[in-house]
Order: structure tokens, then sequence, then C-alpha cells
């Protein structure tokens, strides 16, 4: 017991290794050691997609729709920025998935006490029943306003899509990051269609993307600038992207890995910049379209559904936003599933059958929700999914701080740690998320209006 000790001591961790998470799918994807450049992007691609579609959840559309009827194109600045700390924050995490081999709650789990990685874990799972929330949901009204299905049965319906992962998983990963990839394809060519019918004023929208003081100043509009940050950068889209690039078979070598790590950030770089266009789009169309029409109160998906094609005069226009809006809900219920079990495998080191393993995580999610469409119905469903989101931004502090810690460690990381400039910019974002929590959450008890009378 003594040596295992020193020996996790050596290396950084207090445990060692376990079984990797995700064990049925861990390294099947062949990377060819001759192939060209092309044909390794190409073999690398998928995983950052996966994590992409977390970038572009129904949680998103809550947010993205508040801020722009409410606020015109001002918020795209945050949208910006928060792409950006994404893209970041996901380069630092498949770096660390890739050195260590381990994924970032196992990671976790082998560095911290017991306690505390306990209270990580039970942190990390309230996150996914908020994320879960907003994708079950969101696919719920999207049913609702294409089928006229009840909220109810939609959201138990949308369960169903742990099956649709047992089969594609057990044919092979590829099939799932296919029909990611088609899924994110389809979102993005309705919302092509919406920017075009609804015209929006290109000189208001590039200056909507320089920051302004505002977001701080106003409340109202910190709140869903918090909200958007936190349907941008997800916590458990760092616990995915970490365990999911171990599904390619590179060599176990430093010049294999530092290949790995060069294209799994280059795959999910350029993913994430079709999130970005996604959730710009959104806003854009809500700003183009009810904004510049004096109605800030379009905050419901349901009401901007309502209001689409009379406003811009084109009948379609409703029916593709309700479309996109369901491939959104399934693609991130999808990715949603994955996630849990990786937590679940990762902080509680339990090994089940895969069927279980995912029944479990989707109940996680399915049971509030289905609570949830039972009491508010199809009404309000707008701040809860925006309340569902500052969760998620409160809450992310707990997994982006352990993130930065590890892939700076050099015990841990041994070569691939993190250059001193990643590692500035990575503090800074943290710094970023924590104070503008933390000013968000004065400003809800009062402190910051005290100290100010204080002074």
């Amino acid at each position: 017991m003594l040596m295992h000790e020193e020996i996790s001591r050596g290396t950084g961790w207090r445990l060692d290794r376990t079984a990797p998470s995700l064990p049925e799918s861990h390294r099947t994807i062949l990377i060819a050691p001759g192939a060209g450049f092309w044909r390794k992007l190409l073999a690398f691609s998928g995983p950052g997609y996966l994590v992409a579609v977390g970038y572009m959840d129904p949680g998103n559309w809550a947010t993205d729709l508040a801020g722009g009827s409410g606020f015109g194109y001002t918020l795209l600045s945050v949208i910006l920025l928060s792409n950006l700390m994404a893209i970041l924050l996901q380069a630092l995490c498949a770096r660390l998935g890739i050195a260590t081999q381990r994924d970032l709650a196992q990671a976790c789990h082998d560095h911290y006490s017991q306690p505390i990685s306990l209270a990580l874990w039970v942190l990390c799972e309230l996150a996914i029943c908020a994320c879960d929330l907003a994708e079950v949901i969101g696919s719920a009204i999207a049913l609702n306003l294409l089928f006229k299905i009840p909220l109810v049965i939609g959201v138990c319906i949308t369960g169903l899509d742990v099956l649709a992962v047992l089969y594609l998983q057990n044919k092979g990963f590829r099939y799932i990051e296919a029909l990611v990839v088609a899924l994110i394809l389809m979102i993005g060519g309705c919302f092509l269609f919406e920017i075009i019918f609804s015209n929006p004023e290109w000189r208001g929208v590039l200056d909507g993307f320089l920051p302004s003081s505002d977001v701080v100043r106003n409340r109202d509009m910190l709140y869903i600038a918090i909200g958007i940050l936190g349907a941008t950068v997800m916590p458990h889209n760092l616990y995915l992207h970490s365990s999911v690039v171990q599904t390619r078979n590179y060599e176990q070598t430093s010049a294999g890995k530092a290949e790995a790590i060069k294209f799994a950030t280059l795959d999910s770089s350029v993913a994430l910049m079709f999130a970005l266009f996604i959730n710009a789009a959104i806003l854009i169309v809500a700003a183009a379209t009810f904004h510049s029409h004096r109605q800030h109160g379009v905050a419901e998906i349901q009401d901007a559904y309502k209001l689409l094609s009379p406003m811009l005069g084109v009948p379609i226009a409703s029916a593709l936003f309700a479309f996109a809006l369901l491939a959104s809900g399934q693609n991130s219920t999808l990715t949603g599933t994955l996630a849990g079990q990786i937590v679940m495998e990762g902080f509680l080191n339990i090994r089940l059958r895969p069927w279980l393993r995912r029944l479990i995580t989707r109940l996680v999610a399915i049971v509030p929700a289905v609570f949830t469409a039972a009491f508010f119905g199809t009404s309000g469903t707008a701040k809860l999914l925006l309340l569902s989101q500052v969760i998620l931004s409160l809450q992310l502090s707990f997994a982006v701080v352990p993130l930065i810690m590890f892939t700076s460690d050099r015990r841990k990381m041994g070569e691939f740690i993190s250059p001193r400039w990643l590692q500035t910019l990575a503090w800074i974002t943290a710094a970023a998320i924590i104070l503008v929590n933390g000013k968000y959450l004065c400003d809800w008890a009062g402190i910051s209006a005290w100290v100010g009378r204080a002074l």
C-alpha cells in the first residue's frame, strides 16, 4: 500500500489510473501512422463536434432570444468572448485527456481526497441536471410546436435517445459522430435562411461584437450575459471532451501524443466556430425581428415561433425555427447522455452495463423534466431555461479551476504541460468567469448596493 502511494505521488496523482471511461469506444478509431495531413485531420475530426453541440443547445436559444429581443445586438460581444473562452478551455481538455489518459472526472477523482471528489461530483451532477433539463424541455417544446404533442409526452419521447446512443455505439463511435454532424449542418442551414429572411442591420451586427460596459452596469443585461456564458461554456463539455478524444487509436509515443493534441485542438476549434455562427445567428434574428419592432419581451421559444412568420412575412420561417430547435435538443441529449456516463464512471469509479449506465443518467434528467413540464406547462419555460443556464455558469468554476491546475502541473502532464502563455490566458479566463458570477451574486444579494451606499 505504501509503495502504491509513493508511485502515485511520483506521477503527481494521489491514485493510479484505472480503466478508461466509455470502455466500449476507447481507442477504437485507428489513426494510420503514415497518413497525410488531411487524412489525419479527417480521422481526428468528430470529438469537437460532439462538444460543439453543447454550445448550441436549447438553453442557448433561451438566452440568445432574450438577449436579442431585449437588448438588440449588444450581447453579441458576450457570445464572441464566451466562444473564445470555450475554444481555450476545450483545448486544455484535449491536452489533459491525451497526455494523462484520464478524463477530467477521473483526474479529479485521482487527485482530490474522497470528500472533495464527491462534492465536485454532486456539483457536476447538478450542472448536468440543469443542462439536460434545458435540452429535454427544448426538444419537447419543438415536438409540441410541430406536431402538437403535449409537453409531458414530448419529454418522455426525448428520453428514448438512450436507445439511439446504445444502437449507434454498438455499430461504432463514428456513427454517433456522423449523426451529430448531420444535425449540426441542419441547424446551421435553417438559421442561414432565417438570417436572410430577417435582413439584419449589418453595421449594428458588427458594432455588437465590440464589448460594451453596459453589460456590467445593467443588472438585467448582466443576468442574461451570465446565462449566455453558462449556456456557451458548459461544465459537462469539459468532462465529455477529455474523454472522447481518447476514442482515437494514435501512437502512444511522445510524437504520437503531440500530434494528437494538435489535431484534437484543431478539430474542436473549427467545430466551435460553427457553434459561434449558430448562437450569433439566433441573437441576430431575435434582434432584427423582435427588438427592431419594439417587441422587447420575446423570450419564450413559443412566442418566437408564433411571431417569426407573421413579422418576417415568410410562412416557412417558423417551421424552420422549430425544426432547428428539435435537431438542437436531440443532438444535445445524445451528447448529454455520454457526458453523464463519463462523470458517473470517472468520479465514482463504478462500472455498470452500458444500458444501465445510460438509463440511470437519463432518469436523472427525465424525472425532473417531467415534473417541470407537468407543473409549468407551456408557460414560463423561458425563465426556467434561462435560470438553468445561470446555474451552469455558477457551477462552471468548479470544473475550470481543476482543469487549469492539472494541465499546468508538470508532474501530471510531463512534457505536455501547458505553455506559460496558455496558462496565463486560462487563469485570466477563470478569473473573468469567477468575477462575473461574483458580481451577479452580489447584485442578487444586494451587497453591491450596500457597498455603494457605504462608500
